[in-house]
């Protein structure tokens, strides 16, 4: 076994001094000071490692040149005052280099401002003036040994050759351009490459941008027509149309020049064929784009995956694992390749799934690594324990990711055939190992928050959607991944009276807390309104005469559509929100554009109109927020279009996997929240009748005659007396104990017959505990709810409606009769006509 521990920290600047002396004299400048910087990175535990020079006048130092991760990550800026009191200034103006740990950062900068979990800085002079600053993650510092590695890099650093101002002497392939009147010049070499003839050339850049292939020319203008504030270098790489109409990949290198002693701002640099300036990629190159990547890897399977891209094909392993370190077990966050038939045995029997983990000590090897914290490498042949063995009977490598001085995880790396370890793999395999440590720690926490985010997120959502009569819903809703902040996108399914269903989608504006509460409060008031009973265009203008009451800062989006599930018709509001998608039976789809309101919570008064929907059985109705059909790419417009396109392909019959389908492409820096029904019909449609009762003496047998009327017209003969008993005390129990309207309503659905009375008070009938035999009154609801299977009570718009439900023997036999079952038998005195 071999080691890669302190035994390899003794040689590090031994290796550094080597690696240096592989670049040779003939390479560019600017190549040569990138792979020193590349080296800062490799030989030390730093992730970031940037040179400033000063500037002509000498009174800025300005970023010359930067590898690693973004500097924006450290607060770090493009220039410095040369008199200013930052840790650059001080040690261009003393020479003497300066060693500062988290403790140190925060008495030269308000620690508020420095980013949390501690980095370590290290700024050291330049032989031609400058400096080096190195940034690692380590809140210890630099230890002795990195800092003499850092002191050799930073005596090779030789700052890029520029081209004198204003001359026309350029080097081979070197242009010089003037920012304020677009002339520039060019030798032969630049001319040649664009295939323009010398003698004809005119001077002006467009002459060269009109070789551009189009879909390049947008970003070599930002690079060519820069803000004329900004400084720094530029790169890109654009294709130009030859003379033959063949593409052909160019390079473009240059330095933008700020104006002075009568000079233009200029763009000074050089261009060259791609084709031959590619080189074969170096492990340093390799270790600069992990930690690129991990920079911007926001989850562990990102951390992962990005390691797993930078170790299998430049050590060509045939697999690599990489899991998270849990107190005494493993967690596997990826399997790569991911096949089951890849990997041992024992993975697929004992930890059974693509995702396995096993506690530390089942594998003594590697349990002995992380203690030790020391990268390991076995040849082929080594005596291991079959968990391990089997991982790579090749040979395989074990690196324990650190992070903050404890172990974050680990990564396996394995070969089938007998593999030969060379000191560059060995030395890319410890700079991996330092790098991802760091991003697994990150990342496990970002997953932790985020996980967090949504849990709360979704608590404030419907746990699950009720069963529909006649018809289906799935619902869906992804937080975004841009942040860890609350959305305030919601959804909800709200089961009505007489079978109608409500179905509301919206959007809170903003991302924070305030958002996701305001949205939970309307959601709560829109499902409260609705219950009421009363109209669609009421109840948006009830929650938007609340918000606004409610003196917020933000506004709120809502579509509210009201299903008749008997009628396959719908009713659609919309205040400030995206129109519904409605995909026919045929597979056609239309955008329901309808006139709408403006967003709930801006204007006190203001109209909410209703637009009509007509729902044939197979249809489906998509409603959904701004985060699934607009982006920065992608207007409101186009994204409606795409996804009536998809519903139209869509299979209705499998309404969760089109939803997931739908979701596919979901643009994740915004929450999306997505509602899909398709509309069936009910099998069997419900009867109904309804009765006005006058309030007259005779007014409950009124309502006896009419009761017992239909029931005959309906074919319902069994149970009369019971129906006609409790029609008589719901009657009689609202005549005597309210004012107003009373209206009986009867509802036959199979064998189950419910009778409602609704009148005008919102008071609900309370059950007496106990009646004196000596009382004239208080038995009513007691027999009502001993004659039938259930009753209770529902609010309606200004009153009520009590219910009772009674279960017949058995469905009707023959379908109601066209008279109207509201005559009367026998005309009567004070009954209605």
């Amino acid at each position: 076994m071999v080691s890669e521990g302190a035994e390899g920290r003794s040689t590090r600047t031994l290796r550094a001094g080597l690696a240096l002396k592989t670049l040779t004299a003939d390479l560019d400048p600017r190549e040569r000071l990138r792979r020193v910087l590349e080296n800062v990175l490799v030989f030390t535990r730093a992730s970031l490692a940037a040179v400033y020079t000063p500037d002509e006048d000498g009174e800025h130092l300005r970023l010359t040149e930067s590898v690693g991760v973004p500097r924006a990550l450290y607060g770090l800026r493009d220039a410095y005052s040369v008199a200013g009191g930052t840790p650059a200034a001080q040690v261009c103006r003393s020479r003497q280099p300066l060693w500062l740990t988290p403790a140190d950062l925060g008495r030269w900068a308000d620690p508020r401002r420095l980013p949390t979990g501690g980095f370590s800085l290290a700024v050291l002079p330049l032989r031609d003036g400058g400096c080096l600053t190195v940034i690692g993650d380590d809140p210890d510092g630099f230890d002795t040994e990195e800092r003499d590695c850092l002191r050799m890099l930073a005596d090779a650093v030789l700052g890029p050759a520029q081209a004198p101002a204003g001359t026309r002497a350029l080097p081979g392939g070197s242009f010089h351009l003037a920012l304020d009147s677009g002339r520039v010049d060019v030798d032969d070499e630049v001319l040649e490459l664009f295939g323009i003839d010398p003698a004809a050339f005119d001077g002006r850049v467009e002459t060269l941008l009109s070789r551009t292939v189009p879909e390049d020319l947008p970003s070599l203008m930002s690079v060519v027509e820069p803000d004329p504030t900004s400084i720094g270098d530029r790169e890109l790489e654009f294709r130009i149309l030859q003379p033959s109409g063949e593409p052909r990949w160019l390079r473009l290198r240059g330095r933008i020049l700020p104006a002075g002693a009568g000079l233009p701002a200029r763009l000074v640099g050089a261009v060259a064929d791609a084709s031959k300036l590619r080189p074969a990629v170096s492990d340093v190159t390799r270790v600069q784009r992990l930690a690129a990547a991990l920079a911007t890897a926001g989850t562990v399977r990102d951390v992962s995956q990005a390691v797993v891209a930078a170790l299998r094909k430049p050590l060509r392993a045939d697999r690599i694992a990489l899991a998270e370190l849990e107190a005494d077990r493993l967690v596997v966050t990826v399997l790569d390749p991911p096949d089951p038939e890849s990997w041992p045995e024992l993975w697929r029997t004992e930890w059974r799934t693509e995702w396995p983990d096993a506690p530390v000590r089942a594998m003594p090897t590697l349990a002995a690594a992380l203690r030790n914290g020391r990268a390991a490498i076995w040849p082929a042949g080594t005596d291991l324990e079959p968990a391990l063995a089997d991982v790579g009977p090749g040979g395989l490598a074990v690196l324990p990711l650190p992070a903050g001085g404890r172990m974050a995880g680990a990564c396996l790396v394995g070969w089938d055939s007998p593999h030969d370890f060379g000191p560059e793999e060995r030395a890319l395999l410890t700079a991996v190992a330092g790098l991802a440590g760091q991003a697994l720690v990150r990342a496990r926490a970002f997953d932790a928050e985020h996980e967090l985010i949504g849990m709360l997120q979704r608590a404030l959502l419907p746990r699950r959607l009720p069963p529909l009569p006649g018809a289906v819903a799935v619902a869906r809703y992804l937080p975004t991944t841009a942040g860890l902040e609350l959305g305030g996108d919601w959804y909800d399914v709200i089961p009505l009276p007489e079978n109608h269903v409500a179905l509301v989608i919206g959007d809170v504006q903003g991302h924070n807390a305030g958002a996701a509460t305001l949205m939970g409060q309307m959601r709560t008031a829109l499902r409260a309104y609705a219950a009421e009973g009363h109209p669609p265009d009421v109840v948006v203008s009830h929650a938007n005469r609340l918000l606004v009451d409610m003196e917020s800062d933000l506004f709120a989006t809502c579509c509210y559509v009201d299903m008749d599930m008997e009628e396959g018709t719908a009713w659609c509001v919309r205040a400030g929100h995206l129109p519904p998608v409605l995909r026919h039976p045929d597979g056609t789809t239309e955008i329901a554009e309808s006139e709408g309101g403006p967003p709930l919570g801006v204007l006190t008064q203001a109209d909410f109109p209703m637009s009509p929907l007509r729902l044939q059985p197979g249809a489906v109705l998509a409603l959904t927020t701004d985060g699934l059909v607009e982006s920065v790419d992608l207007d409101q417009e186009e994204g409606l279009a795409l996804l009536a396109g998809e519903l139209s392909a869509s299979d209705p019959g499998h309404l969760g996997l089109v939803a997931d389908a739908l979701l596919a492409g979901a643009n994740r820096s915004d929450d999306v929240a997505l509602l899909l029904v398709r509309y069936d019909g009910m099998a069997r449609r419900p009867l109904r009748e309804s009765w006005t009762v006058w309030r007259v003496p005779e007014a409950a047998r009124h309502a006896r005659r009419f009761t017992r009327r239909t029931m005959r017209a309906w074919g319902v003969a069994e149970q009369l007396d019971t129906i006609l008993l409790v029609v008589s005390e719901l009657v009689t129990n609202a005549l005597v104990h309210t004012d107003g309207q009373v209206r009986l309503d009867l509802t036959l659905v199979n064998h189950r017959l419910r009778v409602a009375v609704a009148d005008s008070s919102p008071r609900t009938p309370v059950k007496p505990t106990s009646i004196g035999w000596e009382a004239t009154g208080g038995r009513g609801i007691l027999l009502v709810e001993a004659m039938s299977i259930g009753w209770g009570s529902l609010p309606v718009s200004g009153g009520k409606q009590v219910w009772a439900d009674l279960l017949l023997p058995e469905p009707p036999t023959r379908a109601p009769e066209e008279p109207s079952a509201g005559a009367p038998e026998e005309p009567s005195a004070g009954a209605p006509a």
